[in-house]
């Protein structure tokens, strides 16, 4: 498969180009090297899109529901027929191992448009007895809804928004992350093969100027973002002007709290996978390991054993378990997090610098130990593969050094007591939680976040009420009762 588009844009069910628009290059990660030259989109092909989703979503908000699924249904297919071409454009976007884009990107997309492909012939309104009288409500569409995607799993997050969006009845105008634009691309392509009316998923590339142009249209309803915190504030604040709906899945700095009773062999495999997935770039990751005093020798042992022996390489290599980072950009961010973390005395246990045998953006899987709340490391997101491990003595000590952040995106405990998880979950402060499991997230389940990490939530029957409105309609049986 080519990385290099047929054009940067799809809007109104084809390809547009228009080279006016400033030049985005997409970098393959893992050697650096240019893959594909796309165009940001001009303010007249905001303007096309925008207006291609307005016509086409008042025709799509009367379909009948079980049509709209199958059409769904069809892309969900199409995805995974396609699976092992998507996988390797994803890891040619990101330099995500080819071994996780096979399982983990694309094949969740599908999960999720098979899953609202389901759901959307269910959503049904109520009726509300009233004596004589009676009320029924009606769960109607919002609208045209824009969608402002991430690096770190474009395609995911496209899928993610679009399927739910598309079978309750509206119409998406989606911006991909500058960094990784091509995946959208397909989806946009595959959704049209499987038969979705043109005008209904457009896709725009561009900067933020790109994504402010979109979330302040008189037009738009609704917009979903995931990104930043600090994008987060512009974007919700920009969509608060026009009182539009917002969903923002927004960082973390999530604990992870390993009591001493924990299986050590799952303990540690869970922290690895909660910090050097995807090379650490993922909102949930826990990067806050807070360890059990009785725990921590044996766990740091373990640990750096089996970060040492993660083969990092060329990402199309089925043996490869950790790629590059996304970019120069973050290569150089999080560099300067593990510099920060040396200078502030926490303790190297393994990595600490780049990979030198690799031309890309290559770090080593780095565990710090010893660190204390107040590094840096324990308070700021990195988004790399950096993990903080923090000693505590008591529940009540991890609990509440957990809750001392401006995040609550995700959570996870280990404990072979499982009265005590379930009591020390309640008390955390964040959406999305685990016990004995992490970074597991099912499209069945809720995904979102608490406090800074975000507003509403993807996934699951909760996402039905982010992409709908109620309405209510009294039904008088009998004669009009005025006072005057």
């Amino acid at each position: 498969m080519k990385a290099q588009p047929a054009a940067s844009h799809f809007i109104d069910g084809a390809y547009v180009e228009d080279t006016a628009g400033a030049v985005i290059e997409v970098i393959y990660p893992a050697t650096g090297a240019v893959i594909a030259r796309l165009h940001e989109a001009t303010p007249a092909l905001i303007e096309r899109a925008v207006a291609a989703a307005t016509r086409a979503q008042t025709a799509w908000a009367a379909t009948r529901p079980v049509e709209r699924a199958r059409i769904l249904r069809r892309a969900a297919d199409m995805i995974r027929d396609r699976g092992e071409d998507l996988a390797r454009l994803e890891t040619l976007d990101t330099g995500k191992p080819i071994q996780e884009t096979r399982v983990a990107d694309w094949p969740s997309g599908a999960d999720a448009l098979e899953y609202f492909a389901g759901l959307a012939p269910t959503v049904t309104g109520e009726t509300i007895p009233l004596g004589g009288d009676f009320v029924y409500t009606i769960r109607e569409p919002l609208g045209v809804c824009v969608g402002i995607g991430a690096w770190n799993y474009p395609s995911q997050i496209a899928c993610w928004k679009s399927a739910p969006a598309l079978a309750l009845g509206n119409a998406m105008v989606f911006k991909p992350s500058e960094v990784t634009p091509l995946g959208a691309l397909k989806l946009a392509e595959i959704y049209i093969e499987a038969g979705l009316p043109a005008g209904l998923f457009n896709v725009v590339q561009g900067r933020g100027a790109v994504g402010a142009g979109l979330i302040t249209d008189p037009r738009v309803a609704k917009v979903s973002l995931t990104g930043s915190v600090p994008t987060g504030r512009k974007v919700y604040a920009a969509a608060a002007e026009g009182m539009r709906h917002v969903t923002m899945e927004l960082g973390g700095k999530s604990p992870l709290i390993l009591f001493d009773d924990a299986n050590l062999d799952d303990a540690v495999g869970a922290a690895m996978m909660a910090n050097f997935y995807s090379a650490g770039q993922v909102c949930s990751n826990g990067t806050r390991v807070f360890v059990q005093r009785g725990l921590k020798e044996a766990f740091l042992s373990r640990l750096k054993a089996r970060a040492q022996a993660m083969v990092l390489g060329d990402p199309l290599d089925d043996a490869t378990h950790m790629g590059p980072l996304v970019s120069e950009a973050q290569l150089a961010k999080v560099m300067g997090y593990i510099d920060t973390a040396k200078a502030e005395g926490a303790r190297l246990i393994t990595g600490g610098a780049r990979a030198a045998a690799n031309t890309g953006y290559f770090v080593q899987p780095t565990v710090f130990a010893d660190v204390t709340d107040d590094m840096t490391i324990a308070r700021e997101e990195v988004f790399g593969p950096v993990m903080a491990v923090l000693d505590f003595d008591t529940e009540a000590e991890a609990i509440a050094r957990a809750n001392a952040t401006e995040f609550g995106l995700a959570a996870g405990v280990f404990t072979a007591d499982i009265t005590r998880a379930h009591r020390v979950i309640g008390q955390l402060q964040a959406g999305t939680c685990w016990i004995n499991a992490y970074n597991l997230t099912p499209v069945e389940a809720p995904f979102g976040g608490m406090k800074a990490s975000g507003v509403g939530r993807e996934n699951g029957h909760a996402a039905v009420q982010h992409y709908t409105q109620v309405k209510s309609v009294y039904v008088g049986m009998g004669p009009v009762d005025a006072p005057y």
